[in-house]
This record gives C-alpha cells, sequence and structure tokens, in this order.
C-alpha cells in the first residue's frame, strides 16, 4: 500500500539532503515530501530575523494542509525533532506515525541551545556577539559524514536561522499519544543528548528503537537501510 511520507531536514541542511530516500520511495509508488525551512536550502535568501521554531513548524503544518495530507510518516532528523514535535502539537489527526532520526527529543520548555553540546552553545553565544542572523554550519566531517559525501554536503550546508536554537518549544504530550513511534540512532556520531533521548524511549514499550553503524546524517550514508526503516514505520 503507498504511503505518505513528510522527511523534515536538521539544521543547516535543506531538502536536498533527503534525495537518494526519497527517490528509493518514489520509485516504490510512495508519495514523498522533502520541504526545506525557511532560511535554509534553496530557502536561504530568506534568511531574515525573527525566524524561529515556530516559523518552521509553520513551514511543515501548511505544507500537510496545503497539500491535504494525512496518515503521514513524519520524520524529522536531529533538529528536526524539535520541528515534528510542534507540528504534533497541531496536527496530531493527520500524522500516521513518527520517526526521530538521530534527533532532539525535547520536553516542554526545551531549546536547542538547552540541549546542545558545548561546541554548538559557543558558536551560538558567539553569532549573537557578532549580531548573525544565523549560526555558521559545522564541517560535514565533524558528523560522521562518509568521506565520499563530505565536499557534497559541506558545499550545500549555510548558517542556521539563530532563533530556531533559542526559541523554547511548548509540548502538551501530543507526540506521545501518536500510536507509532520510532526512534533511530547513528552510533558512529557521539552526541550524549542523543545518548539520552534513545535511553529514554528505548525505556517506553510504545517505541520501536533501531541503532545503526553510521555517522549523523544517516539518510546520506546509509540511504537504503533507512528507507527500509521508514517503511516499517509506515506499518
Amino acid at each position: 500500500m503507498a504511503q505518505t511520507f513528510v522527511l523534515v531536514h536538521g539544521a543547516r541542511h535543506g531538502g536536498w539532503c533527503w534525495r537518494r530516500v526519497a527517490d528509493h520511495l518514489r520509485r516504490d509508488g510512495h508519495a514523498v515530501f522533502t520541504p526545506t525551512l525557511t532560511g535554509l536550502g534553496e530557502r536561504a535568501h530568506l534568511l531574515a530575523p525573527g525566524i524561529d521554531l515556530a516559523t518552521h513548524v509553520a513551514d511543515v503544518v501548511n505544507l500537510l494542509k496545503w497539500e491535504r495530507l494525512s496518515e503521514v510518516v513524519l520524520c524529522g532528523h536531529s533538529y528536526g525533532g524539535f520541528v515534528i514535535s510542534g507540528v504534533a502539537e497541531v496536527m496530531p489527526a493527520q500524522i500516521r506515525s513518527v520517526v526521530f532520526l538521530d534527533a532532539f527529543h525535547p520536553e516542554n520548555g526545551d531549546t536547542i541551545q538547552k540541549l546542545t553540546g558545548p561546541a554548538v552553545q559557543d558558536a551560538i553565544r558567539a553569532a549573537m556577539q557578532r549580531g548573525d542572523l544565523g549560526v555558521r554550519p559545522r564541517p560535514a566531517e565533524a558528523f560522521g559524514v562518509n568521506a565520499a559525501d563530505r565536499d557534497w554536503v559541506d558545499s550545500l550546508c549555510v548558517p542556521q536561522p539563530i532563533g530556531t536554537f533559542t526559541s523554547p518549544i511548548a509540548l502538551s504530550g501530543a507526540r506521545e499519544r501518536i500510536a507509532r513511534k520510532t526512534y533511530i540512532r547513528a552510533k558512529g556520531y557521539h552526541n550524549p543528548s542523543f545518548d539520552r533521548a534513545f535511553a529514554t524511549v528505548q525505556s517506553d514499550p510504545s517505541w520501536h528503537c533501531h541503532q545503526l553503524p553510521c555517522g549523523h546524517d544517516v539518510m546520506v550514508d546509509l540511504p537504503d537501510r533507512l528507507t527500509e526503516l521508514l517503511l516499517q514505520a509506515a506499518a
């Protein structure tokens, strides 16, 4: 049976990062949407003051509304875990399944700035002191991207709108009420926040948990295996 997938990228990335996975899914007859969030990817020219987490949640909510999507498999990578958690608050009835792909799993009131590691926290503070609109990209190598794809990833990553890292998320538990929930952890990428998230959901029988031997950009490193797990999440 054909399914509908909405794949939400992480910080500094864009819809481009899902191309391999999207191609696999579409070849099998599934509907796939890979929205690029405001100020990123091919929408980098829209970077402006005032872009925050609510902007990016609205990007995805409006996609679901205007495309009249339902029974959606909603996947968020990394920072995208914040975005899809916010979308679940607004449109839970349209979501068939949520997939957190090496992603933040925020609680009410959390921010990226609170949950991320010291290197990113320092980068956020430095960007704010300079008055930058965005937080500069980190090299793909730092995320364990395979050597063959690092230059490609580096060439397409752009600064992340700073407000998306500092604005808190408001959650009421809608995410937890979605019946099908999956967390996929990339074991090749060291990140204590993702380890904590994985441990938290692993102890909850309503979650399906997987670990993969790759870097943080799973859709780049292991697109075939990720496609299989997304299809499992839809079942």
